[in-house]
Formats: structure tokens, sequence, C-alpha cells
């Protein structure tokens, strides 16, 4: 064996329990089909999984990864180096060879110089499975032999994961896939890698978490116009339509997607739309619809860096304050953005709660890292269809915009003995359209006094961690998909000898003030770690009165937070 590739083995032995593959080469080429295989793989074996994607915006070339972070601990967000690179093309090798971790290994498609376990993947998968496009399977049984597990327990979810598509197909691969870890275990290379623990073996997205809830809570109607990164979520309710009852609608554009789930929520059916920036900009009137209809609707809004088309299929958390400000006028709203797939749980179906409580128009935040983010834990506790608080039994007297002291009036659905009349216009109670000042002031008045119920029923910001972190000199504000970064930079600076936590916000309007002010004051170093450039959520806080001095750790170059960047910027 060369003497690099047997230094790096003698210094793997000295790696931790927590290991990031990363699989490397062309759109096209198979890198997601193959980190899919062996991030299910490595779940089912007992192993803690959490992957993250990094693509570009095309169909094939450039350059494209897919990370498989294993471990036997829970774990909460990507690393910036691989301790095993998989690279299926020179490129891959070239770029991404810089940043691996000492210890680590090459694992090259092809012909190479020694200083990499080289396999021609494509011409193994050719002989041994009859098509090259079974160089996936090559690649994950190599990774498997690397890391010192069973081929065989690689090879029974193989089979299963493709008993679809026939025995024959099924066996081929896993032929390709012994192969492949043949290869590398003549290679003489390997790596200290985790052992199993019992971890949970489904795994799960955080677009797949939200869209889930949304049936589970009752979803009747989606309509969109699909856009990245927010498809994921649309393409998971499209496929469960038939399932949940669902009418799933790919309109023209976004104006027709919010018109249409208006519409939907007029005549009583939990409605949602799913878009990105560009497609929420496009929604911002029908938003304001809504608001003055005072209509339930749920608006999925999967950031991504801007302006214009930006970087389509990056990460960013950019649209804060274009969320809180869309749409002209004034009306009330709230906003959620959940920080871990738990969160895209709990936090989706709270947000189309407080919809048809209050009786506004709700938006969830999210990006692209978080949509397309996967882990294997166990999933919470869904429940069944929200309460859509129906007023039932309505009658001829039914007054649709009625001045209640809450400022929620009582909600009819269209074809009982109540008549809806609801209008773009300014009305009366009845929801006749009205010139009248008193009706002006009277209607506004209500609209906005909603506004104070759901600030005195936001969710608390959770502070990490609990109370060990109350008095901590350093203190990190996150909200959204920042969670999982901050709390690892948290757990490796507090290891270090400082004094560190987390304040991190899965709702972000509303802001519950009380809790944030007790959390925040008194505190020496505060940072807001923020997917933007100029700290939008920082000067929320600052609007709020609830913080005067905070520092920024900002990234915008399209790729996600890691504990590493975090930690390296608060040093600098």
């Amino acid at each position: 064996m060369p003497d690099r590739l047997s230094r790096r083995r003698l210094e793997a032995e000295g790696n931790t329990v927590d290991l990031n593959i990363r699989i490397a080469g062309q759109a096209g080429q198979g890198v997601q089909s193959a980190g899919v295989l062996l991030a299910g793989a490595l779940a089912e074996a007992g192993l803690h999984v959490l992957s993250t994607k990094c693509y570009m915006s095309r169909i094939r070339g450039g350059l494209n990864w897919f990370d498989i972070r294993i471990a036997d601990r829970r774990l909460w967000a990507g690393k910036d180096k691989a301790d095993l690179l998989v690279a299926l093309t020179p490129e891959a090798e070239e770029i991404l060879g810089d940043e691996l971790a000492g210890g680590g290994l090459i694992v090259f498609d092809g012909q190479g110089d020694g200083s990499a376990v080289c396999i021609d993947m494509e011409e193994v998968a050719t002989q041994v499975g009859g098509a090259k496009i079974m160089a996936n399977s090559v690649a994950a049984g190599a990774a498997y032999s690397l890391l010192g597990y069973d081929v065989d327990q690689l090879a029974n979810h193989l089979r299963e994961k493709l008993a679809g598509k026939g025995a024959d197909v099924a066996e081929k691969n896993v032929a390709c896939a012994r192969e492949g870890a043949e290869l590398a275990r003549r290679s003489g290379a390997s790596l200290k890698a985790p052992q199993p623990c019992g971890a949970p073996r489904g795994i799960i997205a955080g677009s797949s978490a939200i869209g889930e809830t949304a049936c589970r809570a009752g979803l009747k109607f989606a309509a969109a116009y699909p856009m990245t990164p927010s498809t994921a979520t649309f393409t998971y309710l499209a496929a469960n339509a038939d399932k949940f009852g669902m009418v799933v609608e790919q309109a023209e554009d976004e104006i027709a997607a919010v018109n249409m789930i208006c519409g939907a929520a007029y005549a009583g059916a939990v409605s949602m739309a799913t878009t990105s920036g560009g497609g929420f900009a496009l929604m911002v009137e029908g938003l304001a619809l809504a608001g003055m209809m005072e209509l339930p609707i749920v608006i999925l809004l999967g950031q991504r860096p801007g302006p214009a088309t930006g970087q389509p299929t990056r990460t960013a958390q950019q649209d804060l304050k274009f969320a809180l400000y869309a749409g002209h006028g004034e009306f009330p709203r709230a906003i959620y953005a959940p920080g871990t797939v738990e969160q895209c749980f709990t936090a989706t179906r709270q947000a189309i709660a407080a919809a048809h409580r209050y009786q506004t128009p709700v938006i969830i935040l999210t990006d692209q890292f978080l949509q397309d983010m996967e882990q294997n834990i166990v999933p919470p506790e869904l429940g069944g269809p929200v309460d859509r608080c129906v007023a039932a039994g309505a009658g001829a007297e039914y007054r649709r915009y009625e001045v209640t002291a809450s400022g929620v009036s009582p909600r009819a659905i269209p074809g009982g003995k109540a008549r809806v009349i609801c209008d773009s216009d300014e009305h009366n109670e009845a929801g006749n359209i009205s010139e009248d000042l008193h009706w002006r002031v009277a209607q506004q008045d209500k609209r906005m006094r909603k506004a104070g119920m759901m600030s005195a029923e936001a969710l608390a910001p959770e502070l990490y961690p609990g109370d060990g972190g109350r008095s901590a000199e350093l203190l990190l504000v996150a909200w959204g998909s920042t969670y999982g970064p901050c709390r690892e930079a948290v757990d490796q600076l507090n290891a270090a000898g400082r004094d560190a936590a987390m304040l991190h916000f899965q709702q972000v309007w509303p802001i519950n003030a009380r809790v944030a002010r007790q959390a925040l004051q008194g505190r020496k170093r505060v940072f807001s770690v923020e997917g933007n450039q100029t700290g939008q959520f920082a000067s929320l806080l600052r609007e709020a009165g609830l913080a005067r001095e905070l520092a920024l750790v900002t990234r915008y170059d399209g790729l996600p937070f890691t504990a590493e960047y975090i930690i390296d910027r608060l040093e600098g």
C-alpha cells in the first residue's frame, strides 16, 4: 500500500465515532442515487445519519455532492470536511480533495497515482451488472468495505429498495456492490467508523415532514408553480394526494396558485401553496387579498439566495423581512421557521392551526438546507385534522365580519343557511362593500386586534442547554435552520471550556417578547447567526426593543452553516 494511504489509515485510527462521507460528481452521474442508497442502508444498520446536498442548477455536468454524516449519537448539522470522499470525476477529486479531513480517504472512479483508492466503477458496473448506471452500487459497496461494515446488510437493503424493478435488477446491483467492496478491501485502506447504536431506522427529509404533517392536519387543496427548493414538499403532496383525499394543482403561475388557495379557503378547505422568493413576489397581492378577506391560507416559502433568480439550488435566510412586510396595507400574519426535521412536523401543524384560529395568512419559512436535509428520527405524534374553527349552525342573521372583542369573527362555510359574503374591498359586518369611514376604522381595528392574541400565544424561543444556558457569557441567537449548526457550535465551545448557549426561534413573528427579553438581558456577548448579509432577525429584535448590542455571524455564499464555520467566525 502506498505510504500516503498507510499514513491516512494510521491517522484515521484516532478518529472519533463521527464520519462524513461525501459522494461527488457531475449531475446525471448518480451522485444522489448513491447517496440515498448509502444513507438508507446505514440508517437501517442502526447508525445515526444526517445527509445534506449541494448541487448546481443544471441537469448534466457541473460539480455536485451528497454528504452522509454518521455517528453513534444524534447529529444536528453537516460538516465542512469529508472523512471519506468518493470522487466520481477528476474535478471532484481536484476541488474537494482539499476539503479532506486529516486521516481521510479518497475513493476515485478510474485510474490514479496511488494517492487514492482507485476503482473503475463504471467499468465494474458494466462487466458485473451489464450497465454503467450501477456504478452507484459499486461506490456504495466500496464505502461499506472501507468503513468496516458488513456488505451483506447493504445487499439486503438493495434487494428491498429495488424489489419493484425485479429480482434480476436487484441481484445485479448486489453483485456490483459486492465487487466494489472486494476491490476496496484489496486496497488495504480503512477508516475507523462508528458502530451501530440502535438509532431509528426511518429517514425523512424536512420537505417530507412538512408535507406529511400538512396532510394529516387536514390539507385538502394545494397549489403551486414548482420552484426550488419548495418543489420537494409540493412533490410529496402530489404523490400522496389520493391517499389523503386531496386536490393538488400545478398552477400556470404563482398568481393563480395563491388565488386558488384563497378560493379554496373561502369554500372551507384547508389550503396551502408552496413557493420560493421569486414566486412569493408574485403572490403578494393574493396575500393581501387573504388579509382583507380574513382567509386562513398557508404559504410555504422555501428560501434561496436572491435577488432575482439568484442561486436557484443553494440555501439562504434572506426572505424574513420580505415575508413580514409583503402585501399592501396592514394586516396581521404569523411566520414560523422550523429549525429541525422534528420542528418541520410541529411548526407546520402549528401554522395550519393558527391560520384557522386567527383567520389570517400564515407563512412557513424554510430553505434549501432544511428542505433537503434527511435524518433518521422518531417522528412526533401528528394527531388528526386541525380545528377549522367553523361556526356551526349559522343562520340568516349571520354576519361574516362581525366586530368582536378578539378581532376574530364567526366563520361560516358557504352552502348552508348563512349568507357568506366576502370582498376584496373594505366592507361592513355583513361583508357588503362600504365607503362608510366608520366601517373602515371598525373593520381595520378588528383585524389588527388579532395581532395582540397572536403575540400572547406566540411560541417561546428555546434556550439551549436549558437552565444551564441562562447565565452563559456567549449567546448565539438562531432562527430557522441555523438551529443544528448553532447547537453543535455551543456543544463544542462548552467542551473546550467556553461558556456558551443558544436561543432559537421557530416562530419569528410575532415574537414572544417576554421570554426573549428574559433570555437576552444581561448578556456580555450576543451573536445573531443568520444566512443573510444584513442580520434581518437581529434588526427585528432591535426594532422590538428586545436587544441593543447584537453582533452578527452571517453566511450568504449559498452554502449552509456548520459548527466549524460559526466557531471560526467567533474566534476571528
